[in-house]
């Protein structure tokens, strides 16, 4: 895993990079830039509407003495997509806007309850009931 990271984190800023040159070869330095602030701006936009909702979503559930587990997924998927967005680049700008949007986060989710239930059944994580059964 940490070797996973590391290359992540040293390939994928040398692809933004590339990126971001091959669009300032095309469009010029002014759109590529003009992009970026775009794609950075309508990325909060959407993040905080997204996660306005994902958190009345919670309450509701909570409210109802239900545990949030569906939009506490959404909240990670959200605030992963924001700070991405944050970030310049149009790799991870594409990456941010998919968390942002709900039918492609389900697919992420489904990601990280697998990756959940991986950790769980090796181990790495442990889930722990009270008397009335609920889990923590």
């Amino acid at each position: 895993m940490k070797k996973i990271l590391l290359l992540l984190l040293i390939v994928v800023p040398a692809l933004e990079i590339a990126v971001i040159f091959l669009s300032w070869n095309t469009f010029g330095l002014l759109l590529t830039v003009l992009f970026i602030i775009i794609t950075g701006v309508l990325g909060a936009a959407l993040a905080r509407k997204e996660g306005l909702q994902a958190i009345r979503k919670a309450q509701l559930r909570t409210s109802q003495g239900q545990v949030p587990g569906n939009e506490l997924l959404d909240g990670i998927c959200i605030l992963v997509g924001g700070v991405v967005l944050l970030t310049p680049g149009f790799i991870s700008d594409a990456l941010g806007f998919l968390l942002l949007i709900p039918a492609t986060r389900e697919m992420f989710k489904k990601l990280m309850q697998k990756m959940y239930e991986k950790m769980i059944r090796s181990g790495n994580v442990y889930v722990i009931s009270d008397q009335n059964g609920r889990k923590f």
